[in-house]
């Protein structure tokens, strides 16, 4: 998750001197309720590591980890387990201290967050490398994006494995903006800008409440669309042994995904897709 400059978040709707929903909501609540399913994604790389390494991860590091969310979840998976977050946003992390790594009790000493760059933090050895919700895509450069992808080959343990995830397909290269309605308000993703040249875009989420009110810009993305050809050779450049896309199943009842991630060497045409990477030392 990317922090977005309170400033630039707008807050429309409402009479003056009148509290909205918008107003009141908290916009790190609303991202984790439409956009973070923690308890699916820890599901998946704690089964898939004990499937390619025969045994059980304990230690992870959450790069790019906002309000470590995901961290505090791997936490709660097993007394051993502990978990490494990194982030630039102090603030963002002490959203996180207070609303979810509080809420752990005494395992709260298993979270260590660390307020450093991703390319230069220095840690012990760890099972598990994340970088999800496409928060790499910040490194818009050939050479920086290795450079990343290098520096956490080295923090890997010998047998360590990196997770990270990308998404495609065609509605992935348009100017638009997709709406989800929820109970309490409805999430927009915004894709607002795309330049096939250099494969740049600004992306933003915008969420809007049944009272009328909006909160607009709560977050916002400046990054390049990389593919998963570019994104394998990249891994498989900096070093790593075996790069393996896991691709999501379809639905029979519907025309969403399953939630269930299989390896793939083929993948389908569809408008959009995201998927798993799985790049093992």
């Amino acid at each position: 998750m990317a922090a977005t400059p309170q400033h630039a978040i707008k807050i429309h709707g409402g009479k003056r001197g009148r509290a909205t929903m918008a107003s009141k909501a908290d916009r790190h609540v609303l991202y984790e309720d439409s956009v973070q399913c923690v308890e699916a994604e820890i599901d998946f790389i704690d089964e898939t590591f004990k499937t390619l390494r025969n045994r059980k991860a304990w230690l992870l590091r959450e790069d790019f980890c906002g309000t470590a969310n995901t961290s505090c979840e791997w936490v709660r998976r097993r007394k051993r387990n502990r978990a490494i977050g990194v982030d630039l946003d102090y603030e963002v992390q002490q959203w996180g201290r207070k609303h979810h790594l509080a809420k752990l009790g005494q395992r709260q000493a298993h979270v260590t967050l660390l307020n450093e760059n991703v390319l230069e933090v220095k840690t012990e050895p760890v099972d598990i490398v994340l970088a999800m919700n496409f928060s790499y895509w910040i490194f818009k450069e050939r050479a920086l994006l290795g450079r990343y992808f290098r520096y956490v080959y080295e923090g890997l343990a010998e047998d360590g494995v990196f997770f990270l995830d990308a998404y495609g397909g065609s509605d992935a290269y348009k100017e638009m903006r997709e709406r989800t309605k929820y109970d309490d308000f409805t999430y927009t993703w915004d894709q607002a800008s795309f330049d096939p040249i250099s494969g740049e875009m600004v992306c933003k989420i915008h969420f809007s409440f049944p009272d009328g009110s909006r909160m607009k810009n709560a977050f916002t993305y400046d990054w390049r669309l990389w593919t998963l050809p570019e994104i394998r050779e990249i891994l498989l450049e900096a070093g790593f042994k075996r790069v393996t896309v896991y691709w999501e199943g379809d639905d029979e009842d519907s025309d969403e995904g399953n939630g269930e991630f299989e390896p793939a060497e083929r993948g389908e045409a569809d408008e959009a897709w995201i998927v798993y990477i799985g790049a093992e030392k």
